[in-house]
């Protein structure tokens, strides 16, 4: 069976790192999953642009999600901060129906209308619910046999008021995602306090000196719990602990996107995944 969805890509692995997307893509297609991607969608404003003006930034993302509903799909992200930014709108939206109607006056001028139909969800838990483990299990052509830190950062299990069951009720503080699919591949996810922590990218514009203690102490707290390599399901924290740990860290290790880690345990070929261009060697298999 063929599973259907809308991809919001957001910025970060369309642009800056493409590699991501691309992995997504290839392990989509080994899963028979099928994305239309929303080609003609905005930045979702990437936890910024509600500081300056949060009404225009609910305007911005209700149209994103209308490109689902039109669609008649569930929206999927493949970003921890677009998923947060999205989730947060679709909340507000729902829960106040003067709100929507204003947000709607403004959709209305350029051809949308804001339904609220359509479910938005992290490609993380939609593989966990929609696929689910046995099936996924089947796809691994070679275990990752390795310890493997998960990194879940802020935006994808908070709030958790405005998941509503999109994320399957993880538990903020003491998650378990990742780890199930890290076992399923055959890895052994590794144990550690920073796993739920800030990974420094938002604050870096502000303060870069608490920014790079984040980041560092994310990564030396995996190496220290005994991590071979890193994995986070959000472009943001695997670009800011990939590119900065070399110049933090003494003993710099692989960090992945998930749907990376996941093609290396399908036996996906290693350029397909862009393992290529992280900048800390990821070749782990």
């Amino acid at each position: 069976m063929i599973m259907k969805y809308a991809l919001f890509t957001g910025c970060t692995a369309k642009n800056s790192t493409p590699e991501l997307l691309d992995s997504t893509l290839a392990v989509a297609k080994e899963l028979g999953i099928e994305f239309e991607v929303l080609n003609e969608a905005s930045c979702c404003g990437a936890s910024h642009l509600q500081d300056y003006d949060e009404f225009l930034s609910d305007v911005l993302n209700a149209r994103n999600i209308v490109l689902a509903e039109e669609r008649g799909l569930k929206l999927i992200t493949i970003c921890n901060t677009c998923q947060l930014m999205l989730e947060n709108t679709k909340h507000r939206l729902d829960s106040n129906k003067e709100y929507k109607d204003r947000v709607n006056e403004k959709l209305y001028a350029v051809g949308y209308e804001y339904k609220g139909t359509s479910k938005i969800q992290h490609f993380l838990y939609a593989v966990l619910k929609d696929i689910g483990l046995e099936e996924i299990s089947k796809r691994v052509k070679r275990p990752l046999n390795m310890k493997i830190a998960p990194f879940y950062g802020c935006h994808i299990i908070r709030p958790s008021k405005t998941h509503d069951g999109a994320n399957l009720n993880e538990n903020p503080y003491k998650p378990d995602a990742i780890e199930s699919l890290i076992k399923v591949l055959m890895g052994e996810a590794v144990e550690y306090d920073s796993k739920i922590k800030c990974c420094g990218f938002h604050v870096d514009l502000q303060n870069t000196e608490a920014s790079n203690a984040l980041t560092k102490n994310a990564v030396a707290d995996a190496v220290q719990n005994g991590a071979e390599a890193m994995v986070t399901p959000c472009p943001l924290c695997h670009l800011n602990l990939d590119v900065k740990q070399k110049v933090l860290v003494k003993e710099p290790i692989a960090v992945l996107h998930l749907p990376q880690l996941m093609g290396i345990a399908f036996g996906i070929d290693s350029k397909k995944l862009g393992l290529d261009k992280n900048v800390v060697n990821a070749l782990i298999a």
